[in-house]
């Protein structure tokens, strides 16, 4: 796996692991800790 990071606005920096295409993106994050619903969520 390739090394990953989100920046917040606030300029917090979180490391992980990218799954998937590789390139630079921004956009909304989304945290859900419902058992259900979550498709909903991504549309």
């Amino acid at each position: 796996m390739t090394p990953a990071v989100l920046v917040l606005r606030d300029g917090r920096v979180f490391r992980g692991e990218a799954l998937g295409a590789i390139g630079e993106a921004s956009g909304e994050v989304i945290f859900n800790t419902a058992m259900t619903g979550y498709q909903e969520i991504l549309t």
